[in-house]
């Protein structure tokens, strides 16, 4: 059913939260969690009517990429694969095992290499 706002907007009747089951969140303690699909309501619907989200990317991008390696404190590490350390891990899966082998900053020399 249809509501009609005044300003001739159509509206859904309120219903129970399908997320918080109409609790509006959680408590942990005095501590009180507002359900991120209700706000913390414990109803939906009227002028409330919750927004979809925007859809994931369809590939992340690459963590080089990340808007952290603009902040001259992050740019101050240096290499963006070890952070400085010249070494990288590996888990091999095959074998079950941690694999360490030398960052190509390293093996370089210079760390401005890394993405």
């Amino acid at each position: 059913m249809y509501l009609v706002h005044g300003d001739g907007a159509a509206m859904s009747d309120p219903i129970t939260c399908p997320e918080c089951e109409g609790k509006g969140g959680q408590r942990l303690g005095r501590l009180r969690i507002a359900c991120r699909f209700c706000h913390g309501r414990g109803w939906v619907g009227a002028e409330h009517e919750p927004a979809e989200p925007p859809p994931p990317p369809a590939e992340p991008p690459p963590a080089w990429e990340h808007r952290i390696w603009s902040d001259p404190t992050a740019a101050a590490l240096g290499c963006r694969y070890c952070l400085g350390s010249k070494t990288v891990a590996h888990l091999d899966e095959n074998t079950r095992t941690l694999v360490m082998a030398p960052c190509r900053c390293r093996t370089s020399g210079d760390p401005s290499v890394s993405a």
